[in-house]
């Protein structure tokens, strides 16, 4: 059965934010294709097609007569196992390389890839508050040895490679640009930012630093967003997509009231950390296009550690 709306690729299907937006989608009545690179089992309208970001000609079959891509796949390497240039390479060459396969198809009329708020917080802008028009320092941040780094420098470089692709060859490309994605996940993996969300509950020290100043969004919110930019008629560029801020003392005194059953640490103790305290994120020009947020900080954790409970994580 086809679905109604068409066909579109979802790439790296088995990942925390893919696995809602696939279902999501099929929710809306659109046929889904997914790249992956294991080969799990799958419904009617879900192909399953294996193909890999270092290899870009392997996403042809994926995108062919699809009315849309998803690209949501991204070589993460936060143990820094390879070089930084190495992990940039991959993920610019696959996106590219997705992105001619869009053009070759005929059949592709937009494409939403999804970027990082890493790609938008690391720089000394000094603003209060950060939309679309900053970007991270690249240049910078290869100088530095934060956690992280040469992840944000891959997301920043592969960002700013696929609009200007697009401009350049005149493909519709929106990109979405999430904060820390939290809540309940459907993907066969622990959910990294799942887990540096929940660190104060699961006793991860060295990654309270993480969570000094941090802006969250629903994992099913971020999957929303991706659909309603992918149908937006008017939809260009970069969109922010965060819902809620706070402070690890915010964070330590909600979560100690809310959950009384974990041993939380308390905001005196947590004065000690030293980190980033990320600026804030406007959502301003997601919202002023249409889009409501559903889902607040309760149903953030709610969600996730209802399912860290199930699965066994907690």
């Amino acid at each position: 059965m086809e679905g109604n709306k068409g066909t579109v690729c979802v790439t790296g299907g088995t990942g925390f934010i893919a696995s809602w937006l696939i279902m999501r989608l099929l929710e809306h009545g659109y046929s889904v294709r997914t790249t992956v690179r294991p080969d799990p089992g799958a419904s009617e309208r879900l192909q399953i097609i294996t193909a890999d970001l270092g290899d870009p000609e392997s996403f042809g079959p994926a995108i062919e007569g699809c009315v849309g891509v998803f690209h949501v796949a991204t070589p993460v390497d936060f143990e820094d196992r390879e070089p930084e240039p190495v992990v940039t390479k991959r993920s610019i060459d696959g996106a590219l390389g997705i992105l001619r396969a869009c053009l070759n198809s005929k059949t592709v009329k937009r494409v939403v890839y999804t970027s990082s708020a890493s790609a938008v917080q690391l720089n000394n802008s000094g603003a209060d508050i950060l939309d679309e028009d900053s970007w991270s320092d690249a240049e910078s941040l290869r100088k530095t040895t934060m956690f992280g780094a040469s992840y944000a420098i891959s997301k920043t470089l592969t960002e700013k490679a696929v609009l200007e692709f697009g401009e350049q060859h005149g493909l519709e490309v929106v990109t979405v640009v999430p904060s820390i994605v939290h809540g309940p996940f459907i993907c066969p993996k622990f959910a990294g930012s799942v887990r540096i969300s929940l660190a104060l509950v699961l006793g991860n020290e060295n990654e309270y630093c993480l969570l000094l100043k941090v802006s969250l969004v629903h994992v099913d919110d971020v999957a929303r967003a991706h659909i309603f930019l992918f149908e937006h008629p008017d939809a260009k560029g970069r969109y922010i997509c965060s819902s809620a801020m706070m402070t690890i003392e915010e964070m330590s005194k909600f979560l100690s009231q809310r959950y009384p059953e974990f041993q939380i640490p308390s905001p005196e103790s947590l004065k000690e950390v030293k980190g980033t305290r990320f600026t804030s994120l406007s959502s301003r020009k997601l919202l002023d296009a249409g889009f409501e947020y559903k889902y607040g900080i309760e149903d953030m954790f709610d969600g996730a550690i209802q399912c860290c409970k199930e699965k066994g994580y907690l």
